[in-house]
């Protein structure tokens, strides 16, 4: 038997995967690759390197590319400049990963980029469509909740407002379906959840039941969240913006799930407890 799994070549420009190394862009880069979709891998690492803070290689990035699977730069505006970029160079569609509802966010300091990357792609000549995503249940054991988890208390500024949490695989499977076939989804926006919202408390339990350990959730204030990230070494700004999420999230107006992934991938989202059960079986959150 071949050990090798023969692809097929579509003849499409192939698609710019940027943070190809990250959260989303890696699990999206395989997908595509796997449906045989021609894709380029960008990120600071990437043999096609791509850095935000540095413009001099976005142009090599994007000769010769279809679309573009963007996930916002840090800073407002850079954006602006990018799309500007990709309609210079001949890009025919923009899939941008951004937040859940983030027209509903009004004068919260939370989410600058992702509503100034939406500014820029829905302002462009060019065919778009925007991936909004809840919280991942991957950020408790690929970010920032996960040193917390393995110590045995989760402390945030969550209280009873629940949150959809979807899984980033769905999100993955989601972006991929749309980078194939990008006319099928010009100028939709797709509000991403997963079946059930949680409350964090919620989340923790299961997680501890799955893993076998104690781990418990405490509520505290934003303003101790922002000052416990500082001390773990984040920059104030940083810490500041993380804490502003939870502030927003206590509004309630991102807590009701959504039946879009439904809609876009013919399929429920996956369940958190199934994502839990999966990270608990790696070991995610087992003591060292």
């Amino acid at each position: 038997m071949s050990s090798h799994t023969t692809t097929h070549d579509t003849g499409a420009d192939p698609t710019l995967v940027l943070g190809a190394s990250g959260k989303t862009g890696r699990r999206v880069l395989a997908r595509l690759r796997l449906r045989g979709t021609p894709a380029r891998a960008a990120s600071r690492t990437s043999a096609t390197r791509f850095d935000w803070s540095d413009p001099t290689g976005w142009d090599t990035a994007l000769q010769g590319i279809g679309t573009v699977y963007l996930v916002p730069p840090r800073e407002p505006g850079t954006a602006q400049s990018f799309v500007a970029r990709a309609e210079a160079a001949g890009v025919q569609h923009l899939v941008l990963l951004s937040g859940r509802a983030a027209d509903t966010w009004g004068d919260s300091t939370f989410g600058l980029d992702m509503r100034s990357a939406e500014d820029a792609v829905r302002a462009s000549s060019l065919p778009w469509s925007i991936l909004r995503a809840s919280n991942f249940a991957q950020n408790f054991d690929e970010d920032l909740f996960h040193p917390s988890l393995l110590a045995g208390e989760l402390a945030l500024p969550a209280g009873a407002v629940p949150e959809p949490f979807i899984d980033v695989e769905d999100v993955a499977d989601a972006a991929a379906a749309v980078l194939s076939e990008p006319a099928r989804h010009v100028g939709r926006i797709y509000e991403l959840t997963g079946p059930r919202a949680l409350t964090f408390a919620d989340a923790v339990e299961l997680i501890s039941r799955a893993a076998g350990r104690s781990i418990s959730y405490r509520r505290i204030s934003p303003a101790q969240y922002a000052a416990d990230l500082v001390e773990q070494g984040a920059s104030t700004d940083d810490a500041e913006h993380v804490a502003e999420m939870f502030v927003l999230m206590e509004r309630g107006l991102l807590a009701t799930p959504t039946d879009d992934l439904a809609a876009l991938l013919g399929r429920p989202p996956r369940t958190f407890e199934d994502y839990v059960v999966r990270a608990a079986a790696a070991g995610t959150w087992h003591r060292p």
